[in-house]
Order: C-alpha cells, then sequence, then structure tokens
C-alpha cells in the first residue's frame, strides 16, 4: 500500500470479518501486536501495519509530522474499508489526530497515548537524545527515551547512566550475534526515537481539539502505568464527548504487546472484543 505522497506502509491482515486497523507505538513494530491481532482475528478483520521507518515500510522523510502519520492511516482505511482503529502510545495520538477530520471512524480505541500535560517535558528529552544519537551514543539516547517516557521497571530506571548504558551496550551487540527474528533488534528501533518524541512535543498540550471528536471512543490504561499517562486519559475523558474509560488492572504500559515482552494481549482483546462489537 502507498500513502498519499508514494510512501510504501507495509500491514498484515489477521481473520475475517469487520475491519480494525491496529496502529502500534514507538520501540515497536507489527510483529510487537502479533498476538493481540491473533486474539481477535476470530470476529475482526485486523491490519497491522509497520509504521513509517520499520520493516519494509519506507522511510520517515523530510517533512515528516503528525499529517504523514494521519495520511497512512487515512490510505490504509480507505484500502481496506475499516472504519474501527486502536492505537496504542503514539499511535493513540495518531489516532486521536486522525479521528478529528475522519469521516471513516466510527470506533476508536486508544491505550495510554504518549500524551504530555506539559510540552516541556517531551521537548527537553528530544534535544537530549538528537544530541546523544549526533555523537553516535546510541545507547545513551535510549537511555535518555526511557527515563523520559518512565519505561521499564522503577528499579532499573535508578541505576546509574553508565551502567544502563553497558546494560543496553550489551544486549545490542548480543542481538547483532543472534539470528534475525520478527522483532526489530534494538538498534534498528533505535532509529525511530527521533520520530516518536517529535510526535509528543507535537501534541501535547493540544487537548482541546479533541472535544470536537465525533467517533465512539474507548480510552484503556493499566493500572500499573507511570502517572502521567493516568493523567492523560482522565483530561482527555473530560473532553472527548462520546467516551468511556477502561482500567486494567496489575497492566502496565506493555500490555498490548506480545507474551514473549511482557504483555498480556488476551486480556487487552477482551475489551476490544467488547468495544467493537
Amino acid at each position: 500500500m502507498t500513502s498519499s505522497d508514494g510512501t510504501v506502509i507495509s500491514y498484515r491482515q489477521f481473520g475475517r470479518g469487520p475491519g480494525v486497523v491496529l496502529v502500534h507505538g514507538g520501540m515497536s513494530s507489527a510483529h510487537n501486536h502479533k498476538e493481540l491481532a491473533e486474539a481477535l482475528s476470530d470476529a475482526f478483520s485486523v491490519y497491522v501495519p509497520d509504521r513509517r521507518g520499520r520493516a519494509a515500510s519506507g522511510p520517515f522523510g523530510a517533512q515528516y509530522s503528525m499529517r504523514k502519520e494521519v495520511e497512512d492511516l487515512e490510505a490504509l482505511l480507505s484500502k481496506t474499508g475499516a472504519c474501527n482503529v486502536f492505537g496504542v502510545s503514539s499511535g493513540g495520538l495518531i489516532g486521536l489526530e486522525a479521528a478529528l477530520s475522519s469521516t471513516t471512524i466510527r470506533r476508536l480505541a486508544v491505550f495510554e497515548p504518549a500524551l504530555f500535560l506539559d510540552r516541556s517535558i517531551p521537548a527537553a528529552v528530544l534535544a537530549r537524545l538528537d544530541r546523544e544519537m549526533e555523537g553516535g551514543n546510541v545507547a545513551a539516547a535510549m537511555i535518555t527515551a526511557m527515563k523520559g517516557a518512565q519505561m521499564g521497571p522503577a528499579i532499573l530506571r535508578a541505576l546509574p547512566r553508565r551502567l544502563l548504558e553497558y546494560i543496553t551496550n550489551t544486549a545490542m551487540k548480543a542481538e547483532d550475534r543472534r539470528p534475525a527474528t520478527g522483532y526489530l533488534a534494538l538498534r534498528e528501533l533505535s532509529l525511530t526515537l527521533h520520530y516518536d518524541c517529535q510526535l509528543a512535543v507535537e501534541m501535547s498540550a493540544k487537548q482541546e481539539p479533541f472535544r470536537s471528536i465525533p467517533a465512539d471512543v474507548l480510552l484503556l490504561g493499566g493500572s500499573k502505568s507511570p502517572a502521567y499517562l493516568k493523567a492523560a486519559l482522565d483530561a482527555l475523558a473530560q473532553l472527548i464527548p462520546q467516551v468511556r474509560r477502561t482500567e486494567l488492572r496489575s497492566l502496565n504500559h506493555a500490555a498490548c504487546w506480545n507474551a514473549d515482552r511482557g504483555g498480556k494481549p488476551k486480556r487487552v482483546a477482551q475489551e476490544l472484543r467488547r468495544f467493537f462489537s
């Protein structure tokens, strides 16, 4: 499939039935959500694209912005005839922005959109990780992103940066020696950090327009996720006209991923099945 600017967007289809497009978040690809798509495939056609810069999809491009991501989603909705969207993290931001102008999206579910109420926070993270990537310190940039997004166990984030960088470099070298799997390697995913952080900067502190979303919206989050993600869901729940919110006990930001990456895809699928049905 090609987007409006000619960029190739690869995707996979699971199952047959009413269409659902699943838009993944940062530091992941379509493969990270394979088990979630399979869990829904008995009742829905689930289309899972690889966003720009990943797998067989085309590059981000010099004019990359949220508009490009929305155009990619719109192209897939047009090609498949789907009218339901599920967005995860930065994919949730894409879904929310698309729903503002889309006449196609009838139901939108989002899991913990990466929405900061204070734009200065992701802006500072973006500036630092760009400096580190330009300096060739990929591990440092990944640690900056992890700490900025408050991902991973708190005890891990509390370790000294030098130790975290050593652990990350060791993990990347180990991946380099292993046979390829369906997952993208950390070194590959590091090249997407700038762009997902750019989306967070672009979208944060811009909640008011979401009052105009005409679609039915389901806000999902995990009880063990960072407080700023819960605050974002609180804000959205007060703004979006047709909205419901569900918190999944004992789950965190990785809930939508495959089980071998810490996810609980069947739990998430239960909520999506109810909503999209």
